[in-house]
């Protein structure tokens, strides 16, 4: 059983036949915020956790505060579950070889907070040719120094760990609704703040579970309050937001044209691109001009 608030949580939940969802209905909070909290992607403020050490202990009589501070095997005895049945985590990391990480460490030590905000993607849509998809979300920087990446709509959520390295940025991610990892990789160009990202999405990501590499742009469309609790709400109501794009006017004729381009042998002679690639950074300062993005 691991040591972090997220296991004790999850394991409380689960000796008292008790979901997530039930538990942020009771709470009152958003359901991704329990979430948070059962992941340990973050731990509740002080208030949240005295409102939901009394809700369990309405249910657990005789839970404190000290209690989540308890040994893991203590923990699990106070809710008698034995400790011996308790699986032990899944290992969640991926391992990188440590240039790769110290590369990326280094990267986000520097700049990372120039990439923190919330985020506006924009993606053929691959069910519905020459139509688009927006998901929203958060970068934000996580426990371990890395810049953790959050973005969905109702229908999608891609959470992972952003790779800043040499003026490209490595998306490692799963999609939480299909259990899929996917894969990003973008180009920037350097500002004070990251203002736009352009880069490819690698996924399987039709009914067929096909695998599926497209053009994805990435837009900055706010700056986070500092509070982590207010910065997850106003996450999580962004990502509410519908998904499919039915309104054309909301992808404009730049970010189109930028979007649906053609490559392969057709393309190529006429003096395209013979394959899929991100815009190099020179080109990318022209994109971020015609959309209109502040210097």
């Amino acid at each position: 059983m691991s040591n972090s608030f997220g296991e004790r949580l999850t394991l409380a939940l689960k000796a008292l036949s008790m979901s997530r969802g039930r538990l942020a209905v009771e709470l009152q909070v958003d359901k991704s915020l329990v979430g948070r909290w059962a992941s340990g992607a973050v731990r509740p403020a002080s208030h949240n956790l005295e409102r939901l050490t009394h809700l369990l202990a309405e249910k657990h009589p005789g839970l404190t505060l000290l209690d989540w501070e308890r040994e893991p095997a203590d923990f699990a005895a106070f809710f008698g579950v034995d400790p011996v049945s308790v699986a032990p985590p899944r290992q969640t990391g991926i391992t990188l070889p440590g240039e790769t990480l110290d590369a990326a460490h280094a990267s986000t030590s520097q700049r990372g907070e120039a990439y923190e905000g919330f985020w506006r993607a924009t993606h053929p849509a691959v069910i519905a040719p020459g139509r688009f998809f927006h998901e929203h979300g958060m970068i934000r920087r996580g426990d371990a120094g890395l810049l953790q990446f959050d973005l969905g709509g109702p229908d999608v959520r891609y959470v992972g760990s952003i790779l800043p390295i040499e003026g490209q940025v490595f998306v490692i991610a799963t999609d939480t609704v299909r259990h899929l990892p996917c894969f990003m990789i973008f180009n920037i160009v350097t500002m004070p703040k990251i203002i736009l990202m352009d880069g490819i999405l690698l996924t399987a990501g039709n009914a067929m579970r096909n695998p599926s590499a497209y053009p994805i742009v990435m837009e900055r469309i706010g700056d986070l309050s500092g509070d982590p609790e207010t910065d997850d709400a106003h996450a999580a109501s962004l990502m509410a937001r519908p998904q499919f794009v039915q309104d054309d006017a909301l992808v404009s004729p730049a970010m189109r044209n930028h979007l649906i381009r053609d490559f392969g042998p057709d393309a190529a002679k006429g003096g395209g691109e013979l394959l899929l690639t991100a815009t190099g950074t020179p080109d990318l300062a022209k994109v971020v001009a015609a959309l209109n993005y502040p210097g």
